[in-house]
């Protein structure tokens, strides 16, 4: 899994250390989460002595924080500036317009929930109005069945 990190100095004794800033979890999405922890995560001295401290890089680490690789952040961080805040990719207007569009997902979203909430009723009335319609049949055949027995009875009778 790949890392972003910083070469720092460790205060107590002064040894350079690889903190750990960021972890990618797919391709576009990272996890900043370590750079707000005042304790984030230290990897390998020995990598870092080679390394100049403040120094960012990108580390590829196995799953036992064994490092694979490192390279050196600056053509990935150059390549993200030219990427995404270079040409006028972000400004305010793009940033508006999806501002815009996902308020109108969400309004969109919000009516077809109100909608399925609606058919859910129907469907919960119908199926009750069902079970009352099935009630009231059952009855009227009970009924129907103790005429017949009846029914049938006084023709026994008579004969």
């Amino acid at each position: 899994m790949l890392h972003l990190a910083q070469v720092k100095k460790n205060p107590t004794s002064g040894e350079r250390e690889l903190q750990l800033l960021a972890r990618q979890k797919s391709q576009y999405l990272w996890d900043v989460s370590y750079s707000q922890m005042s304790d984030s995560p230290i990897i390998s001295r020995e990598a870092a002595i080679a390394l100049g401290e403040g120094v960012l890089v990108l580390i590829e680490l196995e799953e036992n924080q064994q490092i694979v690789k490192i390279y050196e952040a600056k053509d990935w961080i150059i390549s993200l500036i030219d990427t995404y805040l270079t040409n006028e990719v972000i400004t305010p207007e793009w940033v508006k317009q999806e501002q815009e569009r996902i308020e109108q997902w969400r309004q969109e979203m919000t009516a077809k929930s109100l909608d399925l909430t609606r058919r859910q009723l129907e469907l919960e009335t119908h199926t009750e109005q069902i079970q009352e319609l099935e009630t009231k049949l059952k009855q009227e055949r009970e009924e129907l069945e103790s005429r017949w027995e009846k029914l049938k009875a006084l023709e026994d009778e008579s004969e």
